[in-house]
């Protein structure tokens, strides 16, 4: 993924945790998903065009459509009110994907880092699964929590790595990334503890705010 991609992608997670947190209104986060969307679709669409065939670059831009997708279909359902089940089985999609590009980091690419970073999102879109797709809000905060911090640490500290050619390579740091994963998920399991909110069976987290 690109560096100035995942730069937004790492804003659109945080404003989507926040949004999960009932801190930012549905409504307000929709503008953010529709740009980071749209860039998503559009940029690796011109990259594709331009890949005269090359597996490496197509490999490389096709990770993006699933999440422009996942952003647009955010908007979509913020937007015209629709229910969040198709989102959160599409989710479960995207975080069979993720499994697979986390593979292909450690074994075709050589980027373990990355590939600890794919298994990350793999984890946190398989929460969208199971808090859309599965109705299961007990999740909400937690999976708000998790989102945003992935999108502070996987998004925007990574992309300034890259951007300032200081992106850490090798096992070493591939362990540092993973520890910091499951302490990232372990907090924002602690902090997102149902008995912290009130929160309703029936409450559409997409929607509930906006």
């Amino acid at each position: 993924m690109g560096s100035v991609g995942l730069l937004y992608v790492g804003a659109v997670l945080i404003i989507n945790g926040l949004m999960l947190l009932d801190v930012v209104p549905g409504k307000a986060a929709a503008a953010m998903n529709l740009f980071v969307g749209a860039m998503q679709v559009v940029f690796p669409t011109i990259i594709l065009a331009q890949s005269e065939g090359d597996p490496e670059i197509i490999l490389g831009a096709s990770g993006l459509f699933l999440f422009g997708f996942t952003y647009l279909y955010v908007a979509w359902n913020v937007l015209t009110d629709a229910p969040g089940e198709g989102l959160g089985w599409f989710s479960l999609f995207v975080a069979a994907c993720a499994v697979v590009y986390g593979t292909l980091n450690f074994t075709l690419v050589d980027d373990p880092l990355f590939g600890v970073i794919w298994f990350s999102w793999a984890v946190l879109w398989f929460m969208f699964f199971v808090l859309l797709g599965l109705g299961k809000v007990s999740i909400q905060r937690r999976t708000g929590w998790f989102t945003l911090f992935l999108g502070i640490f996987t998004g925007a500290v990574t992309s300034f790595l890259l951007l300032t050619q200081n992106y850490p390579t090798g096992d070493g740091a591939a362990l540092i990334g993973a520890a910091l994963a499951v302490g990232l998920f372990l907090l924002a399991w602690l902090l997102g503890a149902p008995n912290r909110v009130s929160v309703s069976r029936d409450k559409d987290p997409l929607n509930a705010s906006a």
